[in-house]
């Protein structure tokens, strides 16, 4: 039986089935570097204010640095005796320097420590995240530059509704994880702020230095109030609500794939890397990736709703259903960090059919607006140019026939201000490239996107 390093009070042990069912440290071994890195940086302090002698700091460091060595060598065993993970590096501590390692503990407890940990793990995350948005922003921003002329069916209501360049597709994209960028990066102001001090609730009575150890950790300060310091979890749920809508973006984007690459469309083709078969139909391939993170997006959500439950009555400060914390930021973490590698890869190495895409623009009415606006810039009111044409649509439909099939006769018989231009007009390239207001899918305003967001990755 391990001695609990809290075991004073009780004259009972507890039975193990349930010292299992209270422990964390299957999962929160996770933040064993930084719990490591946190005890560092407070028995730095501890040494500085002279809570502890500079010899007995030394010792701790020293013996610190050993447990981290062992660590990295994957020589250390949590063992859920020791309950989580802080409990399981004091004992490694012990093990190793005896007991002064009880002194590193010293105007601190697990309340602060823990949310340390978690405040280091997540700050660690968000920098990786920001990091692998970025690249997912550069790849869609060249393959966007490569594809400007490309052509494809723009839609509403899953209908075909005016063409639009590839490029103007792919960036609206870009603009949704630029948007979920600055989130994650907002997300680092309520991150970078250090609990360490706080201790159980109240603060302490020894003459720490809290902005000193928030120094050491590269914090921007400590919390202001060790209450809110040790109870707060909204970092984390802002965290999972950005990962929501992160994960909500790619999911979107992997239905379009997902369609894309159906017999159907055959607009793209994924590469075989990222595509699967089946065991009973051998002509199959599927886009399992594209599936899997449209799927994942359901956990993601799960966290933030599972956390937000955890989080909606509990009274200040610490109370053990914070241990229910950590799991869904880890899955999140893990789910979004790997989400966001597929999803670049899949971009990356998929294959584009140009043709297909415009073609499917010239089978279509997807250039109406253009005719209703070609009668409105010569003067016809817009609502009787939208009249005019949707009565051509209905007779071209009846008919077999596209707008581009209609003699120049009937287009006269139906207005004197249609001439033999509007033929340019309909055509589907012709219409993308006019559309030139600010934001729109015209060819100039596409590489003015691009050379902004080109700018804004630098």
């Amino acid at each position: 039986m391990v001695e609990k390093l809290w075991g004073g009070r009780f004259e009972e042990s507890v039975s193990d089935w349930v010292e299992e069912f209270g422990a964390s440290i299957s999962f929160d071994q996770k933040m064993a570097r930084q719990d490591l890195q946190g005890s560092l940086a407070h028995v730095t302090m501890l040494a500085k204010t002279g809570i502890l002698t500079e010899a007995e700091a030394e010792k701790i460091k020293d013996g610190i640095k050993a447990v981290e060595e062992k660590y990295e060598a994957g020589q250390i065993e949590f063992t859920v005796a020791n309950e989580d993970v802080h409990m399981n590096m004091e004992s490694y501590l012990h093990d190793q320097i005896g007991p002064v390692a009880g002194k590193l503990h010293t105007a601190r407890s697990r309340n602060d420590q823990v949310a340390t940990d978690m405040h280091l793990y997540l700050r660690d995350t968000l920098d990786l995240t920001i990091e692998k948005l970025h690249t997912l922003r550069t790849t869609l921003v060249k393959i966007s530059e490569e594809h400007i002329e490309t052509i494809m069916p723009g839609y509403t209501h899953l209908q075909h509704a005016q063409p639009i360049s590839f490029a103007h597709h792919l960036m609206a994209y870009y603009q949704m994880l630029t948007r979920d960028t600055e989130r994650f990066t907002f997300n680092l102001k309520h991150t970078n702020i250090s609990p360490l001090g706080a201790a159980a609730l109240a603060g302490t009575t020894f003459p720490i230095d809290r902005k000193l150890t928030a120094d050491l950790l590269d914090f921007t300060g400590p919390y202001e109030n060790s209450l809110d310091a040790v109870s707060d979890r909204d970092f984390i749920l802002e965290f999972l609500s950005n990962s929501s809508i992160l994960m909500m973006h790619l999911s979107r984007f992997c239905e379009e794939i997902i369609l894309w690459c159906s017999n159907e469309f055959k607009f793209i083709s994924l590469s075989d890397s990222f595509s699967t078969g089946s065991s009973i139909m051998p002509q199959k391939k599927n886009p399992d990736m594209a599936e899997l993170i449209r799927g994942k997006t359901g956990r993601v959500y799960g966290d933030l709703v599972g956390l937000l439950t955890v989080m909606k009555s509990l009274p200040l400060a610490y109370n053990k259903d914070l241990q229910e914390d950590k799991e869904g930021m880890f899955d999140t973490a893990k789910t979004i960090l790997t989400s966001l590698d597929v999803m670049n890869g899949m971009l990356n190495t998929m294959i584009i059919n140009e043709d297909i895409m415009e073609e499917a623009t010239k089978s279509d009415f997807s250039n109406a607006t253009e005719l209703a606006d070609y009668l409105a810039a010569k003067g016809l009111p817009f609502r009787e140019a939208h009249e005019i044409v949707g009565k051509l649509v209905l007779e071209c439909t009846k008919q077999g026939y596209y707008l581009q099939d209609v003699p120049l006769k009937r287009y006269q018989e139906l207005s004197n201000l249609i001439e033999s231009d509007i033929y340019q007009y309909l055509d589907s390239k012709t219409a993308v490239g006019r559309r030139n207001s600010y934001g729109g899918t015209g060819f100039e305003a596409i590489k003015e996107q691009i050379q902004v967001a080109k700018e804004s990755l630098l």
